[in-house]
Formats: structure tokens, C-alpha cells, sequence
């Protein structure tokens, strides 16, 4: 499936997204209760700081699948695997006994592509920090590549970083905005974390755009 290569194709990915909403609000969390965030974001706004640093934008790439991910200034060096939906509707997640392993949102376009890829990750596992424990440190210009399975890189600036409440996940802004240049976003847990439910009660997803490498 390419939704992204067509009106139609960018319609279904709406219409799933309307659904998965609430699915990719609880992905990417873990749940041990390692991280306790004190609003270094602030709910529905973006990271302190200037304004996401000018980059020279790179054009679409041919599709190709994502293998690996890579954030400099966070020290993350992780596979990637692919990720679909439950028998249930709700998005898959990477297991909690890899807490390495970030996930692609298979439906979407892959990292390069025109449109918005989605990648996900937890923030910590049974206690331990994951993939994505410090995703809400990320600043405007900071860099993500993502090695490909054609051997090459995509290169990605953040542009923002925001924090947002799961009843109030943009799902349709995250997964399925109709874009026409590549981006990809980012999405792990954040905020505070709820013992009784065992959930964090907040997103964290950062935006970023194609750029040169």
C-alpha cells in the first residue's frame, strides 16, 4: 500500500488514521516507569528555543524501507522494524524485550518519500530506558538519519517538538497530513506517568523534514 502516492491513497490513509488515533496515542510507551518528565515541553506547544533552524530541503526520495535509526545528539543507534495493526485496530508496537528496536508505521510512506513516515518507539521498558527515553531533548535543527534498505541515508531536521495529552493525539496531523515535501515524525510517551494505569498521560512527537545531507 502507498497511500501516499495518490488522492485516494491519501484519503484511506486518513480515514485509517481517524482510527488509529487513539492506538498510536498509546504506542511507544513502555510502561515500567523509569522517566518522570516535568514538562521540559510544554503540552500542545513546541520545544524552548528559536524557531526550527533553516536547512537547505532535500527533494523526495525513491521508496525505500527503513533499517535503521540514528540520533547524534541523543546517542541512539537503533534497527527498525516494521510495524501493522492488531487483530484489534490498534497499532502494532516493538516489543517491550527489545527496548532498541523502533517501529515504522508500515502503511505510510517510508522515510524519504513525499509525505509523512511515522516512527515509533518506546521510553522505557521494564524499568530501563529505550529507544526514545530522551526523544523530548531533541532542539530545532537537530538531526535523525535513517539508513535504508537501498543502502542509502535519509536525512532529517527537527523542525519542533511537541508534547500533546493521548485523549488529544493529532492522529490525523501525524499520520496522514497531505505534504508535499518528505517528512517524518517521531512518537514515544511522555509527561507524567500514571501508576495506577500504568501509562504515561501525554505524547511526545517530534516533527522533522528531508534535508540534505
Amino acid at each position: 500500500m502507498r497511500p501516499q502516492g495518490t488522492a485516494a491513497g491519501r484519503r484511506a490513509l486518513g480515514t485509517a488514521a481517524c482510527g488509529l488515533a487513539l492506538a498510536a496515542a498509546l504506542a511507544g510507551c513502555g510502561g515500567g516507569g523509569a522517566e518522570r518528565d516535568d514538562a521540559p515541553v510544554a503540552p500542545g506547544g513546541v520545544a524552548a528555543g528559536t524557531p526550527a533552524v533553516p536547512a537547505s530541503y532535500a527533494a523526495p526520495l525513491a521508496r525505500s524501507l527503513p533499517k535503521t535509526i540514528a540520533i547524534p545528539r541523543l546517542g541512539v543507534s537503533a534497527p527498525v522494524s516494521q510495524l501493522g495493526l492488531k487483530p484489534d485496530g490498534r497499532i502494532q508496537e516493538p516489543p517491550l524485550s527489545r527496548p532498541n528496536l523502533a517501529g515504522w508505521w508500515k502503511e505510510g510512506p517510508t522515510p524519504g518519500e513525499g509525505g509523512p513516515s511515522v516512527i515509533l518507539g518506546h521510553v522505557d521498558a521494564n524499568k530501563r530506558a529505550a529507544v526514545f527515553y530522551r526523544l523530548k531533548d531533541l532542539k530545532p535543527g537537530d538531526r535523525v538519519r535513517v539508513g535504508r534498505e537501498d543502502g542509502g541515508t535519509a536525512t532529517f531536521a527537527v523542525q519542533r517538538v511537541e508534547r500533546v495529552a493521548k485523549a488529544s493525539f493529532p492522529g490525523e496531523k501525524v499520520y496522514a497530513e497531505d505534504l508535499d515535501y518528505p517528512a517524518l515524525r517521531l512518537v514515544t510517551c511522555g509527561g507524567t506517568f500514571n501508576p495506577r494505569t500504568g501509562h504515561y498521560v501525554d505524547n511526545v512527537i517530534v516533527y522533522t523534514r528531508l534535508v540534505r545531507s
